[in-house]
């Protein structure tokens, strides 16, 4: 059942880039809507990879280690872990407290690439647009 859930916030992170780029290439690139939609982008993704990060925690599928040992806790403590670990992952290089292990190396690896990714676009399409 994760897995169909997985597949699920997979297809939710594809329309959400979907969105961004439409609006990106239909509207002024510098306007209110694109900062909004962008922001949009990176709170799903944000909220997408934490509970992708969640359901393998729940399924005891090992991604996530705290201080060398893995992530124990109630949900709530899970669900905690994986959205502070999505986040640090998404907007910087982490801080080391928790450590990806086995696919979630893959997963952390996407997400930081993805993380970097996106402000080298939004600032080339600026550019670009300015230029035009």
């Amino acid at each position: 059942m994760g897995i169909v859930f997985c597949i699920g916030i997979v297809v939710c992170i594809f329309m959400s880039f979907k969105s961004v780029v439409m609006v990106c290439f239909h509207k002024n690139f510098l306007s209110f809507e694109t900062i909004i939609m962008i922001t949009y982008l990176y709170i799903s993704l944000l909220m997408g990879f934490g509970v992708i990060y969640l359901i393998c925690l729940q399924s005891d599928i090992p991604v996530l280690q705290e201080a060398g040992n893995p992530v124990t806790g109630t949900y709530f403590d899970h669900l905690l872990t994986s959205l502070y670990f999505s986040a640090v992952t998404l907007f910087s290089v982490g801080y080391g407290d928790i450590v990806p292990v086995g696919i979630g190396r893959f997963l952390a690896v996407l997400e930081a690439l993805i993380g970097y990714v996106l402000p080298a676009v939004f600032l080339a399409r600026t550019v670009i647009g300015i230029e035009k």
